[in-house]
């Protein structure tokens, strides 16, 4: 891994992450998964009304210097070494459309779908039938073929939100895992 990403501070919360905030901070259960935990903002939301509430983050440096310190955190890739299904998994993708993947905390690759497209298939096996999987991408990146592999991946898929800003939309996703 390039040192600049071994030496990663947490990505500072921004518009998306205060727009998955909003629409997660009534949703109740038994657990919870924050995917690309960054400086643990999102799970620290989740804490309030969930017994667990698990963040991973790709980047070891960015876990261990949360700003929003959360006590169940690991490192690993998307929801890889997770053997528990949650009711409810969150996620601000790395959505960017871009060519290269150099920064693993914005950037999703080609046509901003590489990135989520693992960390859904990664996911999908995590999620308990019925529960919730909530996740923010960009009118920048080819959002209606995430939502398509979304719904490949088993789920019932919906846009919960949206939120226009000067040079892009928000989406907000919502699947729920279908009975399997």
């Amino acid at each position: 891994m390039h040192k600049k990403l071994l030496e990663a501070e947490p990505y500072p919360p921004s518009e998306d992450t205060f727009f998955l905030a909003d629409h997660i901070k009534d949703e109740k259960g038994k657990s919870a998964l924050d995917i690309g935990a960054g400086s643990g903002y999102l799970s620290s939301i989740l804490e309030k009304s969930f017994s667990l509430v698990v963040g991973t983050d790709l980047l070891f440096n960015v876990l261990r210097k949360q700003d929003y310190h959360t006590a169940n955190n690991i490192c690993c890739n998307g929801a890889d070494v997770i053997n528990h299904q949650f009711d409810l998994i969150v996620c601000n993708m790395p959505y960017l459309n871009t060519e290269n993947i150099s920064d693993v905390r914005t950037d999703g690759g080609k046509n901003g779908l590489e990135i989520p497209m693992k960390i859904i298939d990664s996911a999908k096996s995590c999620i308990k039938p019925k529960g919730k999987f909530i996740y923010v991408t960009s009118s920048l990146s080819d959002f209606k073929k995430l939502i398509s592999y979304t719904k490949l991946a088993g789920f019932d898929v919906g846009i919960l939100a949206k939120k226009k800003l000067f040079f892009e939309e928000l989406i907000l996703v919502r699947g729920i895992r279908l009975l399997s």
